[in-house]
């Protein structure tokens, strides 16, 4: 059957019907949209037709422990029943707990805190006033009147709010928004000398803080090697900078810790500001940071920040169910294995259009030979997997933690039979 007609009937399909709504109604910043989702079970969803996918995006790295998990569903609904939101002139227990359990799991010391957002765009933009106004005490300390600076990476990405934004490196989502905060700065990726360059600028004011992704995902999820993550730690001790790194995409185990930063192999660093998001409250909307020691926290004060819904009862909840299934589940551990797995089977296909596989535990990338991601893309969902294109020759790989070892023999044996002949993008 046509993906748009019956032919038996000669109408249209409710996906098509739907779509057509759609495009009437919605602003067009998401483009058209694959297909209408209708529900979804574990690692699989299916569309308003009927037709079956297995989903290994997860929603972008955000469905942790899949569709419809019973313990989800039960704390959400518990929660709805007792209280959905109250104000921020208000705590309630299930906030509360929540930043007990996010500062444990991070290992942040005594004195460390949490502010709770969204989504990562507002963790981001929370890290970054928290940086200004560590810059302009680090000026008033030197007794500069030169402005500080933040340091982002070239291929970043942060979000699209204007501050987020303005730590976001593609210039196609950047530059049509400029001018943009100020005094933000671009260093090439993994090259230390730059970054150590960029301090070092005598012309211009101190570096407040550095931003980055341990393993850059929208750039086609490219680990930063840990050597350069050593050496920006310490070049920010060194100069009393702080050590931003975004896990929006990365945290709550997707990459086999429960936060990037705690794996050898990705630096083992300790950051100042830590950001999250996407997986942490399982598909609630739901992102906020940690800012490590109270020094650091007491920069923000009542009135200094702060977000209507932010820490809501029913996200932290959901938030605590998600938690607490990836532990009594083992998802850490099953994320390391199952992207080993995922990895080994994808490098011993003999597809001629796949030139590399790269990543750290669930979240993977295959670099294709040609420009042809998307159409890849469109090839897969037509065979019954959900993957995204997160450059024109990179595919991303992110799918639930809760994904079996069947789940990924069949994502692979899919994907092995991507045709070699598709249209570049």
């Amino acid at each position: 059957m046509d993906a748009a007609v019956d032919a038996t009937r000669g109408t249209l399909t409710e996906d098509k019907r739907l779509l057509d709504e759609y495009n009437d109604v919605h602003m067009h910043v998401f483009g058209t949209p694959l297909r209408v989702l209708d529900h979804g079970q574990g690692v699989r969803v299916w569309d308003v037709d009927g037709n079956e996918y297995l989903d290994f995006l997860a929603g972008i790295a955000v469905n942790s422990i899949g569709y419809a998990h019973p313990k989800w569903i039960e704390a959400v609904a518990a929660q709805a029943a007792q209280v959905a939101h109250v104000s921020n002139y208000f705590a309630t227990r299930p906030q509360i707990r929540l930043a007990q359990k996010l500062i444990a799991l991070a290992g942040a010391p005594e004195g460390s805190h949490v502010y709770f957002g969204n989504s990562g765009a507002e963790g981001n933009e929370a890290a970054l006033k928290m940086a200004k106004l560590h810059g302009a005490r680090l000026c008033d300390e030197l007794g500069t009147d030169k402005p500080y600076r933040i340091i982002a990476l070239t291929h970043g990405f942060h979000g699209r709010t204007m501050g987020a934004l303005s730590a976001t490196w593609k210039p196609t989502i950047r530059v049509p928004f400029e001018p943009l905060v100020p005094n933000f700065e671009f260093v090439d990726a993994n090259d230390l000398d730059a970054m150590r360059a960029a301090f070092d600028a005598a012309d211009k004011g101190p570096v407040a803080a550095v931003i980055m992704e341990l393993v850059q995902g929208e750039a086609g999820v490219l680990p930063l090697d840990a050597a350069y993550v050593r050496g920006v730690r310490a070049l920010c001790d060194e100069r009393r900078a702080l050590m931003i790194v975004d896990e929006v995409q990365t945290g709550i185990g997707r990459t086999g810790s429960w936060f990037a930063f705690q794996r050898k192999d990705l630096g083992g660093v300790t950051p100042n500001i830590v950001t999250f998001a996407k997986g942490v409250a399982g598909g609630f909307p739901m992102g906020g940071m940690i800012s490590f020691g109270e020094e650091l926290s007491s920069l923000f004060s009542p009135g200094t920040h702060g977000s209507t819904f932010a820490g809501n009862p029913l996200g932290a909840a959901a938030a605590l169910a998600t938690i607490g299934v990836i532990e009594d589940e083992g998802l850490v551990q099953r994320a390391e294995v199952r992207g080993e797995q995922l990895r080994a089977d994808l490098r011993a296909t003999d597809n001629p259009l796949f030139g590399q596989v790269r990543g750290r535990g669930l979240l993977n990338a295959i670099v294709l030979k040609r420009p042809c991601a998307h159409a890849a893309v469109d090839w897969a969902l037509e065979h019954g997997l959900i993957i995204n294109a997160c450059a024109p020759d990179v595919i991303r790989l992110a799918p639930p933690l809760v994904v079996s070892e069947q789940e990924v023999n069949e994502a692979v044996a899919i994907l092995s039979q991507l045709p070699d002949g598709l249209p570049d993008d």
